[in-house]
């Protein structure tokens, strides 16, 4: 009998109010998977495809809006009829979760201790010395750095990376017989995703965990899956062992699927095409960027995150910012895009200078450079209002501006349109989208002040392969056609080697190295990028 197995499960979702309409989705048509004991099962799908939700309903938490019908047994237990005491008893013991989204599910007033503590204490009797203790060991378990230091930080003093390690400490907590794990290395880069791949593989060992793991990187499920289930449009579409899905695949979408991963990944022959002239002005140069945060405790010292960064970007260049968690990636962003002061150096945008200051607020800017340039935020969850709808968050920056209704509203649609946003989501809220179509909201949130310069922090993220082969297009056409630049901050090497001229690669110790993407992907010049390019997973040819 096997540990975990979902029977026929369908999910209908019961969605809006009164004001907007309440309307029916059928979620999950029908939809079936077994996984044993010490068994890795990887669902892998589009974004909407039901992958999610169907892990939600089969555990009891998509809440009262939700039909759930079928049945979920683990360990011989129906999990949809149980009471709920003892359906609590399981959860967070016996099945540990790894949400997609640490940001949504860490309390943002709790520390990271604290919160490892809570689960240690609901579900166990230990003192609350051997509490802080294990839970001081989780986070080194999990690779992050001064566990003690951590322990006491809160969630918004940590990487996205961080965060999510933060989220897998908290599901190991009590070595738990299943781990269900949704997109758990999305915000992760590659040295990090392989330590956590290498930190589930030795639990399997360890405990004879059975993990249920959902991605849409199929390098990543090519490394660590035993059987692949392949769905589509809420079913299940294909399902077989590993070998035969990337070996023979039965049906078009899987052969799709692995098409689209092959194109972007890291061996694949650039696709950039030809760069633009970079003899030109410029459109932003840095020089000398140096940012420093104060650390919290009693001597508050100012630990540096960047220092002495110089590089330019000229109009129709796309350049990428790659680094492993916690490099300052997303911080230099935030800089260009004037959301921070840079503690020293010169930044100049379209002919306007930065100013620069030790504080840590947000610069005054002329309200045509905030125009010029537009941010993807790498959290789409929390940088989307969740009381607004998709044309709502549309519209704002335009209101903002006082530009004519007549002009938003064109506006907002060649920006969906662009951002291949389904106009059936315009009237919805964000939490009744998916990851996926949350981040395509983001995007197309950018493109309506028609920007020359866009941030994109992680705006590849949450977004399945044949989503970012849409959205890698986009940009690319953006870049030849209307001349827009793009700081793409991202820990997909892959990404990166096929939308990329150009790539700066910062490291524990600051820039390791910067030029042409091929020429560096092709001979590093540095032993960490090196290393970098070592941990990314591969998915070639041969498994297609």
């Amino acid at each position: 009998m096997a540990l975990f197995d979902v029977s026929d499960l369908a999910v209908t979702l019961h969605t809006g109010n009164r004001a907007t309409g309440r309307r029916v989705v059928r979620a999950v048509e029908s939809f079936s998977f077994a996984v044993d004991e010490g068994q890795t099962l990887a669902i892998v799908g589009e974004s909407g495809s039901g992958k999610s939700v169907s892990l939600l309903a089969a555990t009891r938490l998509l809440g009262t809006n939700a039909d759930v019908t079928g049945a979920v047994r683990f360990a011989g237990r129906d999990l949809l009829t149980l009471p709920d005491r003892e359906l609590r008893q399981i959860l967070g013991k016996d099945i540990g979760f790894v949400f997609q989204d640490p940001q949504s599910n860490l309390h943002p007033f709790k520390t990271i201790g604290s919160q490892i503590d809570e689960v240690l204490r609901i579900h166990g009797s230990r003192t609350r010395r051997a509490r802080r203790a294990r839970a001081v060991a989780l986070l080194d378990e999990v690779g992050i750095a001064r566990p003690e230091k951590a322990y006491a930080s809160y969630p918004a003093e940590f990487s996205g990376g961080m965060r999510q390690r933060a989220m897998i400490a908290i599901a190991i907590a009590h070595n738990p017989a299943l781990i269900i794990a949704d997109e758990p290395t999305t915000a992760l880069d590659v040295s990090v995703q392989a330590g956590i791949l290498r930190l589930l593989a030795r639990l399997q060992a360890e405990h004879r965990t059975a993990v249920v793991f959902v991605s849409h990187d199929l390098g990543v499920v090519h490394e660590i899956a035993d059987t692949v289930v392949v769905v589509k449009d809420g079913r299940v579409v294909e399902s077989a062992a590993r070998e035969q899905i990337y070996g023979d695949p039965q049906q078009p979408y899987t052969r799709e699927l692995l098409d689209a991963s092959l194109v972007h990944s890291i061996d694949a022959a650039p696709s950039i095409g030809t760069p633009p002239d970079r003899q030109d002005n410029p459109l932003l140069t840095v020089r000398g960027l140096r940012k420093s945060y104060r650390e919290r405790g009693r001597h508050r010292r100012r630990r540096t995150v960047v220092e002495n960064l110089d590089f330019t970007l000229h109009r129709g260049e796309i350049v990428g910012l790659v680094g492993e968690s916690g490099s300052g990636k997303s911080t230099v962003g935030r800089i260009i895009a004037g959301l921070q002061y840079a503690d020293a150096g010169e930044i100049t945008l379209a002919g306007t200078t930065f100013p620069t200051s030790a504080s840590d607020g947000i610069p005054r800017l002329p309200a045509a450079t905030r125009r010029t340039v537009q941010l993807v935020f790498q959290d789409p969850y929390s940088s989307l209002n969740p009381r607004r709808t998709v044309a709502e968050s549309l519209a704002a920056p335009l209101l903002a501006q006082r530009e004519p209704r007549e002009y938003i509203t064109g506006q907002v649609e060649r920006a969906a349109d662009a951002a291949r946003l389904p106009r059936a989501l315009m009237e919805r809220h964000p939490a009744e989208l998916s990851g996926g179509q949350r981040q395509r909201v983001a995007i197309a949130r950018a493109l309506v002040l028609a920007p020359r310069l866009i941030v994109a922090d992680e705006a590849l993220s949450s977004l399945d392969v044949t989503t970012q082969s849409e959205i890698l297009a986009l940009i690319r056409r953006l870049a030849d056609e209307e001349d827009t630049a793009f700081l793409f901050i991202t820990h997909d090497l892959g990404v990166v080697s096929s939308v990329a001229h150009r790539v700066i690669v910062l490291g524990p110790d600051g820039v390791e190295e910067i030029g042409d993407t091929a020429e560096v992907f092709a001979a590093p010049q540095s032993s960490y990028t090196r290393a970098l390019i070592d941990a990314v997973p591969r998915l070639d040819a041969r498994v297609s």
